[in-house]
């Protein structure tokens, strides 16, 4: 236990890192909002190249980090507790598979889930005949494809050297350039190198918190609009961003046990009931069997995804190529951010459990939660009830979503329990958002506490009035397309967390002595999982 006195109100945040970080996103966000359309394009023209250029970079990136996973958790370093070898987890399986699931997926699952399947079918891969069934299938099945283990991989593979770090080295800070140290030496973490990488990480960070903020409201407010048969005002959109504000505010401020933990299982028992509600009232045979038909073709055609850049496309890509380049990207900016997260809350699992639990539980999630919304809307385009393939070429994706969910019986139930849902999935996005931000830049011991609440406060207030500012100029476009590009100095953070991890545990030999005894047996009381 830490000896030091705990800091209190803005005394407990470290300043050298967090004013830089906000002042630098300002110094950013607001030329580039002044010129929105001329930023937006030439923002735009750096990642195509990016994109072009470099897009198989990326798809090797996401490969060789699930390769490093499966590598940490099958060897002899799998085996680490993160913690005392006797140490036993901070929440029972449940609980903590439901914070990585809430954290890892979100809100987004919900739109993606239900609608990219039709973006795939418009302008499919290998000459296939756009809108039709091929085309459709492989649409779903690259819509689960977005939400696996390589995307997964990305946001937990930083994990195991901060858990190591702040569990068994016991250092206080809870950073990413501690998580270097071993490898850059005191000097450079103790100096401006070491606040360089943690001002990186919070730029991402709050940038990215900010944009989901405001570019998270439109799932609501569509569904929302359509449900009381209004429009979107920008009344309606400031109710509802200020009703999701003062959620997560109040699940950071109760904290990882009494607020983000029970949204989370909440949440997925919420998810569990739609999804069976939609089973009943609308077409569950044919989603079962085309569920099963999505899996086939995934698995049978998994190596197809995660290594095409359709090299051979003569004139127009096919939308796969593009998206899945961004979606890498994009996934890169959130790495640093869902690894800090998972290390706080691993405490007493063992490296094998954090990763492969990470990998297994939001991918499941996932699959089923795109065979049941995805099947749902593949139904109704071909039966002829909504014209989903015309709708995906003019309408935004969240605006398709209520055109989907009106074609069932009790569809207004169902809207009112999938706006539910999806406020407690960005409630609980941005919860776990403010609560890592809070402990990343607290100035107390994390190795044994969780951030004060008021530091958890201040850093919602940060975020809230962050996303207003932007909002009101028009500065969050641009910021995206920033959030996007900056997860590649991050990809290269994020191999070196990678060795560090590595290295800490070979000069420890904690794959000797930092493991669970032989004796031990893993019953439900012992590693907790009946509690909590």
């Amino acid at each position: 236990m830490s000896n030091k006195p705990k800091r209190s109100g803005l005394q407990a945040i470290d300043w050298k890192i967090f004013l830089p970080s906000l002042l630098l996103i300002l110094i950013v966000s607001v030329p580039l909002a002044l010129y929105e359309t001329e930023s937006l394009e030439l923002l735009n023209g750096i990642f195509d190249q990016i994109v072009a250029n470099f897009g198989w970079g990326y798809i090797w990136y996401a490969t060789l980090l699930l390769v490093a996973g499966l590598y940490l958790s099958f060897s002899k370093y799998g085996k680490v507790v993160l913690g005392a070898p006797d140490e036993k987890p901070r929440f029972s399986l449940m609980s903590y598979a439901s914070i990585l699931i809430a954290m890892g997926l979100g809100s987004t699952i919900m739109r993606t889930g239900m609608v990219q399947w039709a973006e795939v079918a418009n302008n499919p891969p290998f000459g296939i005949a756009a809108g039709s069934t091929d085309a459709m299938l492989w649409g779903n099945a690259y819509a689960m494809y977005m939400w696996s283990f390589q995307i997964f991989s990305i946001f937990v593979m930083t994990a195991p050297a901060i858990a190591y770090v702040i569990h068994v080295k016991k250092r206080p800070m809870m950073r990413v350039s501690e998580a270097t140290r071993v490898i850059f030496g005191d000097r450079f973490t103790d100096g401006i190198g070491g606040i360089l990488i943690d001002i990186l990480f919070l730029v991402s960070i709050l940038s990215g918190a900010a944009v989901t903020l405001g570019l998270g409201t439109p799932i609501i407010t569509s569904n929302l609009a359509a449900l009381m048969n209004i429009e979107v005002t920008f009344t309606m959109t400031m109710i509802v961003t200020l009703i999701w504000v003062a959620l997560f505010s109040l699940s950071a401020y109760l904290g990882i046990e009494k607020g983000i933990k029970r949204l989370s299982v909440l949440n997925i028992y919420l998810a569990a009931i739609l999804a069976l509600f939609i089973l009943v009232i609308g077409p569950g045979i044919f989603i079962l069997d085309y569920f099963t038909d999505s899996i086939g073709h995934l698995l049978n055609n998994y190596m197809t995804y995660s290594f095409f850049t359709d090299s051979m496309a003569v004139e127009q890509t096919a939308h796969m190529r593009s998206h899945m380049i961004f979606w890498i990207a994009y996934s890169a900016t959130w790495a640093m951010l869902h690894s800090v997260f998972a290390a706080k809350i691993s405490k007493g699992r063992t490296i094998k459990e954090m990763i492969l639990t990470y990998l297994l539980a939001p991918t499941a999630l996932s699959w089923i939660a795109t065979g049941i919304l995805g099947g749902l809307g593949v139904h109704r385009q071909l039966n002829g009830q909504l014209d989903i393939l015309a709708l995906a070429e003019n309408q935004e994706a969240v605006q398709m979503i209520p055109d989907i969910l009106q074609t069932l019986p009790w569809s207004g139930l169902v809207m009112v329990l999938y706006i539910i849902i999806a406020m407690i999935f960005l409630t609980t996005t941005l919860d776990s958002t403010t609560f890592t931000i809070a402990a990343y830049t607290s100035r107390n011991d994390m190795s044994e506490n969780d951030p004060s609440k008021f530091l958890r406060i201040f850093v919602a207030l940060i975020i809230t009035g962050l996303a207003l500012v932007l909002m009101q100029i028009g500065g969050l476009a641009p910021l995206e397309v920033i959030s996007g590009m900056m997860g590649l100095p991050i990809i290269v953070l994020q191999f070196l967390t990678i060795y560090a991890v590595k290295k800490m545990i070979d000069e420890d030999e904690a794959w000797k002595y930092n493991i669970r005894k032989p004796d031990d047996t893993a019953t439900d009381d012992e590693y907790g999982y009946s509690k909590q």
